[in-house]
């Protein structure tokens, strides 16, 4: 059975990345993550105005965090401590014994294998610590980096769709 606490905060390590808690520190990186253009083309979402808008995300996620609705790391490299991206889990279902994924790398970091080194951990985190059975992301139809990144970790394209913009991709942990 799948269980979760992210206290104390699970910090992961890979040879090149830190993945660590968000803080209020990373503010001005929030801010230009969440209003980048390039990253809010795929994204549902509005963009980020104001350093204001950065905290007030910033605090809703360390309050998902802090009652285990959401696990959201910082994606940084490890040697010059850079703010390169976020990688994050939610949605969690014991029911379904699954959770959802997502992420974003800043434009000036991607085409580097950052993300996959990220996702690695974090897929490895998911099925060895938290013990969930599957992993849940939805990608637009022309994020091809996106879909790519999941296919290199054997995520399936479900025959489902909620939005004609949008794909389904599963990974189901068999152990």
């Amino acid at each position: 059975m799948a269980s979760r606490n992210f206290t104390p905060f699970p910090i992961l390590t890979t040879e090149r990345l830190t993945l660590r808690q968000l803080s209020v520190d990373d503010r001005q990186n929030i801010l230009a993550l969440r209003s980048d253009p390039e990253i809010n083309k795929y994204l549902e979402r509005q963009p980020s105005k104001t350093i204001e808008d950065a905290l007030n995300f910033i605090n809703k996620i360390n309050d998902n965090i802090k009652n285990n609705n959401a696990i959201y790391w910082v994606i940084t490299l490890a040697n010059a401590k850079t703010f390169v991206g976020t990688i994050c889990l939610f949605d969690f279902s014991e029911e379904k014994n699954s959770c959802e994924i997502g992420y974003e790398l800043m434009p000036k970091f991607q085409g580097q294998g950052i993300m996959k080194e990220a996702a690695a951990a974090v897929i490895d985190y998911v099925f060895q610590t938290l013990q969930f059975k599957k992993i849940v992301a939805f990608t637009h139809n022309e994020n091809q980096s996106s879909t790519n990144l999941l296919k290199k970790f054997n995520f399936i394209k479900s025959l489902e769709n909620e939005s004609s913009d949008f794909s389904i991709f599963t990974l189901t942990h068999s152990q």
